[in-house]
């Protein structure tokens, strides 16, 4: 439990007296009642909202309250001076050993350190990748396998129950193109000259393999076949074989998924008709006409009648057609079954999706909050990334004939890399990878100037442990300063951190914080470079040298943890 948490319990505490002093009316929510840094540092240690928060409920002002609050506050160990500030903030100082302390708890914790409990279990189901299975992997589909991921192994590590989940879309017109082109290299494969491969084929060499393995298993039994004959079976074997391929892929990227969705089967499992009646009894379902698309009139747009959901009763700007004019269910009717199907499940859905698919949000929010009855659906939008190689624009790839695949970057500047850079940018926000840049040894380089930190704390301890110095002797944590113990207080943030990155689903702030982390370790570092007797080791203060390394070990525990959420192994040594 991190020193904040402990906190919030301290106050719990004093609030709980308040109610039994009747002073503070019983059974007030105390939900947004938070304990935190100030956000000025001058300001104090630690910070509440207390007073602000409970003040209207109670029927007081919050100066007031915050008068009643303080007291109680100043009274708890540790706790040196208690400001009221502001509408009602109330400021808290700590003597140095609270800090001392929480040194003291991260070593003792360890990998537990910054790991919580406020998930309570609640079944979180995290649909990211999703491409379809046409082909190799691209960095778009890059970005969004890191954030999906990410972000499971934070939910995970705040208490919640986590479904890893890929939807496969194997229905649909582009994987009668995949098996098309397919049964080209088929062909090829049997010795025909195929030539240029048709527009509107995937041309690729990535499907030679596949037409090989079509052809040894086949011989030439669908050569001069009717395609009515070879095309659902050419589906399922291709769309097998871009799995294994994109499971490989992912692999690389150290990226794996608990369950593989099949789109095919929700639809040959009657799930839509299922999803159709539950709309249908809670007055959902209609049917009507759609105005026209923008920009046609009613004269160049021919009206027909669907069956329609009524989504604009949940925020969308127009209700959406279930099922086709031809009798057919459309791509939303089947998304909305899917989603029945993990609603039936999960708790909370969330889905990690490519930019491309802004325009479908608000309708899947809909139908999930219709099916739920609540809001349910998170969707996180991620932006493509732009590849470059020291500013010049990287576009083409042997592979797949498009595009840069995954495994092409992850084999160039490896995983670690990869995902960690992935991370430094908000999910919506636009991402330029530089090939050069990734890897340049410099404070600019995130994803370096982090591991570096770890690797400068391996490298410390070696030292220490070359230089006779007993790791495992008694440290006195109060030769430590001011500004050592400065350090401790970011790190006593980490719980924080990810608790944050956890309820708002963005994983990104992990490798934020543990940039701001580094940075001051590496700050306080450097001061031994113009006094020595600042730095980590002292020839001739072993007890000194003791307590700066149980205060380097424990921030190289939080930049170890930190990096584990983000799927990074932690360098013990820069090559």
């Amino acid at each position: 439990m991190s020193l904040y948490a402990r906190y919030s319990e301290l106050l719990d505490g004093v609030l709980d007296e308040l109610e039994a002093e009747d002073a503070l009316p019983a059974g007030l929510n105390r939900r947004a009642v938070a304990v935190e840094p100030p956000r000025d540092a001058l300001h104090g240690d630690l910070a509440t909202n207390a007073a602000m928060v409970l003040a209207k409920a109670a029927g007081s002002n919050p100066r007031a309250l915050a008068g009643l609050i303080a007291p109680k506050l100043e009274a708890l160990a540790a706790v040196t001076s208690v400001e009221v500030a502001g509408p009602g903030f109330i400021n808290l100082r700590l003597a140095p050993d609270a800090w001392r302390d929480e040194l003291r708890a991260i070593l003792a914790e360890g990998d537990a350190y910054g790991r919580s409990a406020i998930g309570e279990g609640k079944r979180v189901n995290v649909e990211y990748v999703s491409a379809n299975p046409t082909g190799p992997l691209h960095m778009g589909h890059c970005r969004g396998a890191v954030v999906g991921d990410a972000l499971a192994s934070v939910l995970e590590a705040t208490g919640f129950a986590v479904t890893r989940e890929y939807y496969v879309n194997d229905a649909g017109a582009q994987v009668d193109t995949l098996a098309r082109s397919a049964h080209l290299r088929y062909r090829e494969a049997l010795g025909q000259d195929i030539g240029e491969i048709p527009e509107g084929l995937y041309p690729g060499d990535y499907l030679v393999p596949v037409g090989q393995a079509l052809a040894a298993e086949f011989g030439d039994r669908f050569v001069a076949a009717g395609e009515s004959d070879w095309l659902d079976l050419f589906k399922r074997r291709t769309v097998a074989a871009m799995l294994d391929l994109i499971r490989h892929d992912l692999g690389l990227l150290g990226v794996h998924h608990d369950l593989f969705a099949s789109e095919w089967e929700v639809q040959e499992s009657g799930s839509v008709d299922r999803a159709l009646k539950l709309l249908e009894e809670k007055g959902l379902v209609y049917t009507g006409t759609l105005p026209p698309p923008r920009g046609k009139t009613l004269e160049d747009w021919e009206q027909k009648e669907l069956l329609l959901f009524r989504s604009s009763q949940f925020g969308d700007d127009q209700d959406r057609p279930i099922r086709k004019s031809d009798g057919s269910w459309t791509y939303f009717a089947a998304d909305t079954a899917y989603h029945l199907q993990k609603l039936e499940k999960s708790d909370e859905l969330i889905n990690i999706w490519g930019a491309d698919h802004a325009g479908t949000v608000k309708r899947t929010q809909s139908a999930v909050q219709a099916l739920a009855g609540r809001p349910a659906l998170d969707v996180k939008l991620v932006q493509m990334v732009r590849l470059l190689h020291d500013g010049e624009l990287v576009k083409m790839s042997k592979r797949s004939g498009s595009f840069v695949t995954l495994a092409e970057v992850v084999e160039e500047v490896g995983k670690d890399v990869v995902r960690f850079t992935m991370l430094t940018r908000k999910n919506d926000a636009q991402m330029d990878f530089d090939f050069a840049k990734v890897v340049e040894a410099s404070k600019d380089n995130p994803v370096f100037y982090v591991q570096y930190a770890h690797a400068r704390i391996s490298s410390l301890k070696r030292k220490a442990a070359e230089a006779g110095v007993d790791l495992d002797a008694p440290a006195d944590l109060g030769l430590l300063d001011d500004e050592e113990l400065a350090l401790v207080r970011l790190a006593a943030q980490y719980q924080r951190t990810v608790e944050g990155a956890a309820v708002a689903h963005e994983p990104h702030r992990i490798a934020f914080y543990l940039y701001d982390l580094a940075a001051a370790f590496h700050a306080l570092w450097n001061r031994g470079n113009d006094d020595p007797q600042r730095r980590f080791l002292l020839e001739n203060d072993p007890q000194l040298s003791r307590a700066r390394l149980e205060l380097a070990t424990g921030i190289g525990q939080i930049i170890r943890s930190g990096l584990s959420l983000m799927g990074v192994e932690a360098a013990e040594e820069m090559r």
